[in-house]
């Protein structure tokens, strides 16, 4: 048996998280009937490569108010804070969130994950992780033991989370960036592509360089 399922998002993201939900059907059988995309406010060229994909643009957000009583949700938006203003109206419509993990990801037995959770190939997340409401773990992206990611976070393609890491709400670590062992990065603060934390990040900030200041 299938599940309806909507991609919130036209634009890249989106559609690689489509390619997650089709590859999740080619490894294990049919799992998601994908209806289409919604969007408030698609360009016109990604709604041709909606098109591209054969999966149909059904619409705006709000769609999903009137959803089949069955259907599921992903949100499939990069930047954190944007995805955790849709998640709020999303919510509000009583859909539920599906949560995606691509077939080459490793996500370790013991960790646990929040609704809405997407891991893209070759995401590696170890031992004794837990992952908040609609945390994107990247292409490539890895975590390590005792870490906490708290919802909305997003790892982008080849950053790394060393162990015992607390991320709070919102953060984003760029691509290739590394987060060291046993620091924690404030809440909507953003770790920016190639940097290297070596101590704590306030809430609300943006760090870059080597070390990240």
């Amino acid at each position: 048996m299938t599940v309806p399922l909507v991609v919130v998002g036209c634009g890249g993201h989106g559609r690689e998280v489509l390619t997650i939900a089709r590859a999740m059907d080619a490894a294990g059988g049919p799992r998601w009937r994908l209806l289409g995309f919604v969007d408030d406010r698609p360009s016109e060229e990604n709604l041709k490569r909606v098109q591209r994909l054969d999966v149909p643009y059904l619409g705006g957000v709000a769609w999903l108010r009137d959803a089949p009583p069955d259907a599921h949700h992903v949100i499939g938006i990069g930047d954190p804070r944007v995805r955790r203003a849709v998640a709020a109206r999303v919510d509000a419509y009583g859909t539920p969130a599906a949560s995606l993990v691509h077939p080459a990801a490793t996500i370790g037995p013991d960790a646990v994950h929040g609704p809405g959770f997407v891991a893209f190939a070759g995401a590696r997340v170890t031992t004794n992780v837990t992952l908040g409401r609609h945390v994107h773990l990247n292409q490539n992206a890895t975590v390590g033991h005792d870490c906490t990611l708290a919802d909305f976070v997003s790892v982008n393609p080849l950053a790394a989370v060393s162990g015992d890491c607390q991320l709070a709400e919102g953060v984003l670590v760029g691509t290739t960036a590394a987060v060291l062992q046993g620091l924690r990065v404030g809440r909507d603060s953003t770790v920016g592509a190639g940097a290297c934390v070596v101590r704590d990040v306030p809430d609300g900030v943006v760090v870059k360089g080597v070390p990240a200041r």
